[in-house]
């Protein structure tokens, strides 16, 4: 008799917990907007503080009350539209057709890419004006630029930003005015807008079921006779083997998460970057230099790591009110 097959059911959740392949996230699918412009933009994390803020979250027990409330700062230098891809779609999903790229890239760049040698801009435009019946999508290739920051990095970083637009045509019409220039935050996002964050979170190394499972300590002749910090049992005799589902020691941490509806409080000009910072500047990161934004709440990944936010993709119900924001906290925060 055969064996049979089927696809497993219900999710795997976070599993296989293991080390992300980049410490720059890639993301997968971005919403669909008719208006013209970037989905995303990348920034730097900065660190934690709180503001007094007057609160206008509708229905809220504390609506029009003013609040203490945790947020974190990212410096958002502009980044680079250094070039656009096109994709096609396929019986097996979406194809790159081809990329078309800037003509002033950045001199750090070439620490990151080599054009092949047969590489023509006006060759590569040609192909996907040729073939826009095709075409489903167009996307900006984007690379940062950490020289500007206090972050201690040369390379930039390169990630794909999704395009708004009601048709590839559109799409194209905007990559093609955006590139070789730089987008500021302002030009993507607005105060009290929600966004997605996307980012690899701080890496705990290799950890104990306790800690990365969170199962509980064995006790009396159980933690006796062998070990207290372990499962009782890894499996059953049949089947024979162990299941994935049995917590057990591994890689904790570093991996890429993402995290629905934060919302941006404001957008800070690099004029203004006072307003945020301490004496001596962020612990374990220093002085904000650039634009920056006041994000509530917390975002994944330590001091420095970089982090993708998307234009929110599933902010129903959400209101993009910005608040009044009375005191911005510049003392030194220890451990955040």
């Amino acid at each position: 008799m055969a064996r049979h097959h089927q696809p497993r059911k219900g999710s795997v959740a976070f599993s296989p917990r293991k080390r992300s392949a980049k410490e720059t996230p890639r993301i997968k699918s971005w919403p669909k907007s008719e208006e013209q412009g970037l989905l995303g933009l990348a920034g730097y994390k900065v660190g934690m503080t709180h503001i007094m803020m007057v609160d206008n979250t509708k229905n809220s027990p504390t609506e029009g009350m003013e609040i203490a409330t945790p947020v974190t700062i990212m410096e958002v230098p502009p980044v680079f539209v250094m070039g656009f891809r096109a994709y096609e779609k396929t019986s097996r999903g979406l194809k790159a057709l081809t990329d078309v790229l800037a003509d002033n890239l950045n001199e750090d760049l070439s620490r990151k890419i080599k054009l092949p040698k047969d590489y023509n801009k006006d060759k590569s435009l040609a192909n996907i004006q040729e073939n826009m019946d095709y075409v489903v999508e167009i996307r900006a290739l984007i690379n940062t630029n950490p020289r500007v920051t206090s972050v201690p990095k040369k390379k930039p970083e390169i990630f794909e930003c999704g395009l708004g637009g009601k048709t590839p045509q559109e799409q194209l019409d905007f990559a093609l005015e955006v590139l070789g220039k730089e987008i500021s935050a302002r030009d993507v996002f607005a105060d009290g807008e929600h966004v997605d964050s996307i980012a690899v979170t701080k890496g705990k190394g290799f950890q104990g079921p306790v800690k990365r499972w969170g199962i509980r300590i064995q006790y009396g002749k159980a933690a006796r006779s062998s070990k207290a910090r372990h499962v009782g049992s890894i499996g059953p005799w049949t089947p024979s083997r162990t299941m994935w589902t049995v917590a057990q020691a591994g890689q904790m941490g570093y991996h890429k998460r993402t995290e629905y509806n934060k919302k941006i409080l404001k957008i800070g000009d690099a004029s203004e970057v006072d307003a945020v910072n301490p004496d001596g500047g962020f612990i374990k990161y220093g002085l904000v230099k650039n634009d920056y934004l006041i994000i509530k709440g917390s975002l994944p990944g330590p001091s420095k790591r970089l982090i993708i936010l998307r234009k929110a993709i599933r902010a129903h119900g959400k209101h993009n009110d910005a608040p009044q924001i009375n005191y911005i906290s510049t003392a030194s925060k220890q451990g955040v």
